[in-house]
This record gives structure tokens, C-alpha cells and sequence, in this order.
């Protein structure tokens, strides 16, 4: 009872006191790929801490204090070795056992049905997307994009198979060479950086638990630390006084719902970032930083698996 006490503590900590504190931190904006990196962790710590809760708390006395050894005879996957000279039986499975282990499974089946449910309707959303690209895009090997004659200026990718970089015809007019070839770094960035992957767990998260202070802080900060990351990137080939321009000029435009777009509500903040750069957290800051989101998932398992 102690032991699921504590770790049903530590889930409520990571689900609803914790991201209240980091969403208000300054230091994710000046290392926004760090930042997303922590949000997910804590995501995966509060699905582990949540199910060795349920687990503990159902679970008879007998394989609680088993730890981990206790979880799998359970399972009928490990025999009970009372002794090292002692003859090994099969410890029989009851009905509290298996409630326990339904109840750890709905915690971790939960988030993992979603997101099987949201990648299934973003591929058919991509899909569709493709097949419109093909019938009212050309091609632009100048600048290996797809070009759509439409006079709201945007930039925008689309990441399927193959990945699609999007411009049409108004980001065309509007931007000139090195800040058109800057929106599409951006845009590569989040390619190259499976940036849509994050968000389908994102998504999938918040979908599984929508009451949840976590899911609702990770979702919101995450797709705005997305963009400043992609934003970091371009910064390397590119000027900000071109990146800030052509954020500017295709902050407005509306991009399909599948597609990352650089555009959109988080422009503003992104603009004032790149154009009054911070200096990066401290290398020993950030190690830290790495290390204790690293280590938070690991906590409850040692506190519920091990031999305590």
C-alpha cells in the first residue's frame, strides 16, 4: 500500500505540478529541442508511474513485496523461488492478480490506442493531401518544392513518402531568393527531424488522458517548441533578417491539417525570438537537465520493481 501510495504521488507530481512549472520556465524557448525531448519523457514517466500504481494497488501483498520476480509469477511467466535449496513451484494466478495486471494494462494500452488510431487517420489524411498536390501542384526543382498558384502566401511540408515541401504562388511573389530558401529550411527541418512524429505522441497523449494537466502543457508547448527548433535550424544557413521576413510575410497563411506549416498563431513569438536572440542554457544546465528527465521514468520502476 506504501509503495503504491508513493507512486501514485509521484504520477499525480509529474501529471499536474510539474509541467505548471516548466511551461512557465524560460530556459525551453533557448533550448526549445531539449525542451521537447523533457515533455515527452515526462509523458512516458507519468504512463509508467501511473501503471505500477494501478499494479501495486490491486495486486496482493505477496507480489508487491516480490517486486518485479512477484509481477511476472503472477503473469505465469516466472516460477516462485522461495529458497535457493527450495523445491520451485508455479505460483497460480488469482483473480486479484489479474485485475492488477488489467488494471497496469489499461494504463499503457490506453495512449498506445490512440495513437495507433491518430497514425492511421494521419496517414489517410496525408494521403488525400497527396493525391490534391497532384492534381494542382508542379514541381520547382530550383528549389525542390511543390508550387500551388494560390495568392495567400505559405510555406508548409507535407511529411509523407515521399516528403512534399509546399509554396504557393503568393510566398513566391512575396519572398525573394535567400528568404524563400530560408522558409524552406524550416520546412526540411521538420522533415528531417520527424517533427510529425512527435506530434502524433503528443496528440495520442492528450487524446488518452484529456483532463490531464500534462497532456494539455506537453501538446501546447511541444508544437511551439517545434517550430522555434525548426527555426534554429534554418539559422544556421540562413540570416534571421531573411528568416524574420518570410515569417512574417507567411504568418498568415493556412496550411491542411496534416501538414506543419511555418506560419500560424505561435509567428509573433517566434518572430521576437529570432529577431532578440538568448543565449543557450549553460552546457553543465543543460546536462542536468537531460539527466533528471532521464532518470524520471527510471524512478518508479526501481521504486516499484524492485526488491523493496
Amino acid at each position: 500500500m506504501i509503495t503504491s501510495a508513493l507512486l501514485a504521488g509521484y504520477a499525480l507530481l509529474v501529471g499536474a505540478v510539474v509541467p505548471r512549472f516548466l511551461a512557465r520556465a524560460p530556459w525551453p524557448h533557448r533550448a526549445p529541442a531539449l525542451a521537447v525531448a523533457v515533455w515527452l519523457l515526462l509523458m512516458l514517466t507519468f504512463v509508467v508511474s501511473a501503471a505500477l500504481a494501478a499494479h501495486h494497488l490491486v495486486m496482493t501483498d505477496r507480489h508487491v513485496h516480490e517486486g518485479l520476480v512477484g509481477l511476472l509469477s503472477a503473469c505465469g511467466l516466472l516460477a516462485d523461488a522461495t529458497g535457493a535449496t527450495e523445491t520451485v513451484v508455479v505460483a497460480d494466478p488469482t483473480l486479484w492478480d489479474a485485475a492488477g495486471l488489467a488494471a497496469a494494462g489499461s494504463v499503457v494500452a490506453l495512449p498506445l490506442f490512440w495513437l495507433l488510431r491518430t497514425a492511421w487517420t494521419a496517414r489517410a489524411e496525408r494521403r488525400r493531401q497527396l493525391d490534391t498536390l497532384r492534381l494542382i501542384g508542379r514541381p520547382s526543382p530550383a528549389y525542390g518544392a511543390t508550387v500551388v498558384e494560390h495568392p495567400v502566401a505559405a510555406v508548409y511540408c507535407l511529411p509523407a513518402r515521399p516528403a512534399r515541401v509546399v509554396v504557393t504562388r503568393g510566398a513566391l511573389d512575396a519572398l525573394d531568393d535567400e528568404q524563400l530558401r530560408a522558409a524552406l529550411a524550416h520546412e526540411r527541418a521538420h522533415i528531417d527531424g520527424r517533427h510529425h512524429l512527435v506530434q502524433m505522441l503528443l496528440r495520442a497523449f492528450a487524446r488518452a488522458f484529456p483532463k490531464l494537466p500534462l497532456a494539455r502543457h506537453a501538446q501546447e508547448q511541444s508544437l511551439l517548441l517545434l517550430e522555434m527548433a525548426a527555426d534554429d535550424t534554418a539559422l544556421r544557413l540562413h540570416s534571421r533578417d531573411a528568416l524574420a521576413t518570410a515569417l512574417c510575410e507567411v504568418a498568415a497563411g493556412r496550411v491542411p491539417r496534416p501538414a506543419l506549416g511555418m506560419g500560424g498563431p505561435s509567428a509573433l513569438i517566434r518572430l521576437r525570438r529570432v529577431l532578440t536572440p538568448q543565449p543557450r542554457p549553460h552546457g553543465a544546465t543543460r546536462f542536468g537537465v537531460a539527466l533528471a528527465a532521464a532518470g524520471a521514468p527510471l524512478f518508479p520502476l526501481l521504486l516499484g520493481c524492485g526488491p523493496f
